[in-house]
């Protein structure tokens, strides 16, 4: 028996539609992509908007009557100003529209001059493959190269990704999860793209007003809004699993303290690799 004394990293199975055999080890599927680094509205998360408000209206209760008395009470007071009557209705047409706007914008910019379609550069990064078994990555344009199709200069805005034009146009909050994080230059451009979108309030802001619920706090108030709720810790800790770093002065402000940064100045670390993250990052506790 051969023992090689190292075991490597081992993930889940996930379930991918099965397309094709184009050879003896390559098959083909379907994948979906996770886009790093931001976070649109959703949907469909939490049901029917109708649905979807009932479980806000549960949230919104629990936070008043003491149910949520363990979450900070700047936090609680932060989350009932923004769980309006029609807080699901306007985020989950934010989700519709940002699809919208994502889906026009790669038919645009895959276009070439002539009419035909270039193909999706995807470019992987971080873990890879998220819990869901969508694959993490940037995508733009594919330039094919050649007389027929150049590949701009490096900064030529045809070669932003799809990622960073979503932030840039409102669409997109900032969502930078370690160890998927850009490099420097890139971070910045991030953040200072997503400073200027919500410094004007562009895209979502502007049609759905400032108080909209954003992805991750949207989905975080849809757990704390379940029907039944016999363990208040237990669903805190479902709904609150990330640790939010100050981006401007490096210091963690903890699991429910990301309401006092900018949007764009949250950077966040999953609990479980928290003690990891502080080895490699310049930050705080």
């Amino acid at each position: 028996m051969t023992d090689l004394g190292f075991v490597g990293p081992s993930r889940p199975a996930n379930d991918y539609r099965f397309l094709s055999v184009t050879d003896g080890d390559t098959p083909n599927i379907a994948m979906a992509i996770r886009m790093v680094s931001i976070d649109t509205p959703e949907s469909e998360f939490g049901g029917a908007p109708d649905t979807a408000q009932a479980a806000l209206n549960r949230t919104r209760a629990r936070l008043l009557d003491g149910t949520y008395d363990a979450l900070p009470q700047g936090l609680r007071d932060y989350l009932v100003s923004r769980i309006t009557p029609d807080a699901a209705k306007r985020h989950q047409a934010a989700g519709k529209a940002a699809a919208e706007a994502h889906a026009e914008m790669v038919a645009t910019r895959l276009t070439r001059p002539d009419g035909s379609q270039r193909k999706l550069a995807v470019i992987a990064t971080g873990e890879l493959v998220e819990s869901n078994g969508r694959l993490l990555a940037y995508t733009a344009p594919w330039f094919s190269g050649g007389s027929a199709d150049p590949l701009p200069p490096r900064d030529d805005p045809r070669r932003r990704t799809f990622n960073l034009e979503m932030v840039a146009l409102g669409w997109a909050a900032t969502f930078v999860i370690y160890p998927s994080i850009p490099s420097a230059a890139d971070l910045n451009l991030l953040l200072d793209e997503a400073e200027a979108a919500w410094t004007q309030q562009l895209g979502a802001w502007a049609q759905f007003g400032e108080d909209l619920l954003l992805g991750y706090e949207y989905r975080a108030c849809i757990k704390l809004g379940a029907r039944e709720v016999t363990d208040p810790a237990k669903t805190i800790g479902q709904a609150y699993q990330r640790v939010c770093v100050d981006l401007r002065t490096l210091t963690e402000v903890g699991l429910y303290g990301y309401h006092d940064v900018p949007p764009h100045q949250r950077l966040w670390i999953w609990e479980s690799d928290l003690e990891q993250a502080r080895e490699d990052l310049p930050i705080t506790p």
